[in-house]
């Protein structure tokens, strides 16, 4: 696949230009609803059929169908990421709307960590082709893990990482708006919001372990690697915003994504000694088990409306009073008087 320098400069751009755009619509913090959520999951989904139309125009069909398998295979194993966020956000009742600002920036943040892990994928592709058999196997064993603790969910309270960042980074105990730092006394201290934005970016980090050699399987083109990527973490945020009350009716799904990860495994496997299966093949069999979990949890759950996660009843963090907000002001005046006074 020949793709010339200016068609990924063109392609970054298009990605950091879509982010602007985001964040100038979401500048202030809201509450966003599911009619909102559907409209920018509508225009996001959009974008990435869109680019896969392009794909499958200028360089074929086998081509455009390896595009739409990993997109919809990452598109899938994201749903697992968004009822994670849901889990975190509950347990830390996070105010809604404060949360669109922490899952753009943990989607800025695995765009850049995915690039570096596709990137080196590719380098270990390209230098030592054994390591195929690695990621078959790792994809094969992930999926029957997943397939044994399908009943198990994560649970905040016994994270490393927030125990880590609250030994060594200074916090304080309460949301200051969208802030995830705020300076008290001259010390600057970080909000909860930062450490929600850690443990965030780390499940995603640990999310793209699975998803990378699972895209690999069907496609080990770095451009279409990337863009499949890409384009299904960008929808992230809205996916969040439009499912996070239904997590409690996808009862089937975890077990769905598990059966693709196998199947990817042994696709994978097949391809490097005995036998090719046709991406035609392969885009059918993985949109299959994703239709029939999802209709299948469904109906599981008919006349179940939406529900929000459950909150603990003593949530770890509270929200700033309007005194505590106030007093962040003049600290902050005082810092631009010094820094004019510096110049």
């Amino acid at each position: 696949m020949d793709v010339p320098v200016w068609m990924w400069v063109a392609v970054v751009a298009a990605i950091l230009l879509m982010l602007a755009i985001d964040l100038f619509a979401h500048r202030r913090a809201h509450v966003i609803g599911v009619r909102e959520a559907a409209v920018w999951s509508a225009v996001w989904v959009a974008c990435g059929v869109g680019f896969g139309v392009l794909v499958w125009t200028r360089w074929g069909p086998e081509l455009g169908q390896q595009y739409f398998a990993g997109y919809l295979i990452e598109k899938s194993l994201a749903v697992d990421n968004v009822f994670v966020w849901a889990v975190i956000f509950a347990y830390f009742a996070v105010p809604r709307e404060y949360q669109h600002r922490v899952l753009f920036l943990g989607v800025l943040g695995a765009l850049v960590f995915r690039a570096v892990f596709i990137a080196a994928g590719a380098a270990l592709i390209d230098s030592f082709g054994w390591v195929l058999y690695v990621f078959a196997a790792f994809l094969l064993w992930t999926g029957w893990t997943m397939v044994r603790r399908r009943d198990e969910h994560l649970d905040p309270e016994r994270s490393r990482v927030l125990r880590l960042f609250r030994r060594w980074v200074p916090m304080t105990d309460a949301y200051h708006g969208q802030r995830l730092l705020i300076r008290r006394s001259g010390v600057v201290l970080a909000t909860p919001l930062l450490a929600v934005l850690v443990l965030v970016e780390v499940t995603d980090i640990v999310f793209a372990v699975d998803s990378i050699p699972a895209i690999f399987a069907v496609t080990q083109e770095v451009f279409l690697v990337f863009t499949a990527n890409a384009f299904a973490i960008l929808g992230l945020r809205a996916m969040y915003f439009l499912l996070a009350d239904l997590i409690h009716r996808f009862v089937y799904l975890k077990l769905g994504l598990a059966l693709v990860l196998i199947w990817v495994g042994i696709k994978m496997l097949l391809k490097i000694d005995l036998f090719y299966i046709p991406t035609t093949l392969s885009l059918a069999v993985v949109a299959t088990i994703i239709t029939v979990s999802v209709v299948a949890s469904l109906r599981a759950t008919r006349g179940q409306g939406r529900q929000a996660p459950p909150v603990p009843h003593e949530p770890p963090f509270r929200v700033a009073t309007q005194d505590e907000l106030a007093q962040l002001q003049p600290l902050r005046a005082r810092s631009r008087r010094r820094q004019e006074v510096s110049r």
